[in-house]
């Protein structure tokens, strides 16, 4: 069984601004008050709550770095577990362990943003975002899944100290990302399918029992059934929002279904009572009650 991973974010922006791939580097500068970049919270209600009932597994609930207090982040993954009903992944930075138990009774598992294992290329790349932390961060889990991202393009990766990376943190997943070169940002140009392939495939060669997933944009749609194909679990990042049900969606459902069995649904919306879902959710009338007209906006644009 094959699913569409959903990431849910709580922000558009990072407080460090300056991995020279990623499209927050390049809006840095231009957002004069980071508060009006977090999202609101019945956007986060709705897109947990869509996740849930499209059969969307949450890929991890993410955002901008240092944005947040950590009794918000707290209060958004007990928010976003309660409402999906399952303990979730989560990236947000580095934590301690102390935060981490706090964060135990909702989340299933860690996502670090390592991007490349090279040393040297990640000096170069993500400049003030060290390892390390994130590596003792992982060390220190107990009971707890770990899991890194991967962006496929940045440079001279080698795959043996990939592989050696998965080994000694004992990882349970890995998501993989194909840069998507972004304008105002050193790079022109990402992997090729084939290079992007071949990663997957190698992986899954490497490590049978890990769970691999494949981040893919719209230009790459006709990846899906190559990617599973290759051995990836699932795709992620597929922007569904914005193309629920149109020619990309149905392409990538086709695709997904040569591979075998689908679970998630991006094309069709099913009969669903929907403000009925919202008055069952767990949280404040006032609450309920954005969510529903936000819930109706996204729904008019989704079919």
């Amino acid at each position: 069984m094959t699913w569409y991973g959903r990431c849910i974010f709580l922000s558009w922006y990072c407080d460090i601004g300056t991995c020279k791939f990623c499209y927050r580097s390049t809006q840095k500068n231009r957002i004069k008050n980071a508060q009006n970049a977090r999202r609101s919270r019945e956007s986060i209600v709705v897109e947990t709550l869509l996740a849930r009932e499209l059969k969307w597994r949450i890929e991890f609930l993410t955002g901008g770095y240092r944005i947040y207090s950590f009794e918000e982040i707290k209060a958004f993954c007990k928010l976003v577990s309660d409402i999906y009903g399952e303990k979730i992944w989560i990236n947000l930075g580095v934590l301690n362990n102390q935060e981490i138990e706090e964060l135990r009774p909702y989340i299933i598992g860690v996502v670090a943003s390592i991007e490349c294992v090279n040393e040297n290329l990640h000096r170069m790349v993500c400049p003030d975002k060290e390892i390390k932390p994130y590596i003792e961060m992982l060390k220190g889990l107990h009971d707890l899944k770990k899991s890194i991202t991967l962006v496929i393009g940045l440079g001279n990766e080698n795959k043996e100290d990939v592989w050696d990376f998965v080994d000694n943190l004992g990882l349970d997943r890995i998501t993989f990302y194909a840069l998507k070169p972004v304008k105002d940002t050193t790079y022109t140009s990402g992997p090729s399918t084939e290079e992007y392939v071949t990663w997957i495939k190698d992986c899954r060669i490497r490590f049978p029992n890990l769970e691999i997933i494949a981040g893919i944009t719209l230009r790459r749609v006709h990846e899906v059934d190559l990617l599973l194909k290759a051995g990836a679990n699932a795709i992620t990042k597929f922007p569904i929002t914005k193309v629920f049900g149109s020619d990309k969606a149905k392409e990538f459902v086709e695709r997904a279904l040569k591979c075998g069995p689908f679970e998630s649904e991006l094309v069709k919306l099913p009969k669903i009572n929907w403000e009925q879902k919202i008055n069952e959710l767990n949280i404040t009338k006032e609450l309920k009650e954005k969510t529903k007209i936000l819930l109706n906006s996204y729904l008019k644009k989704m079919g």
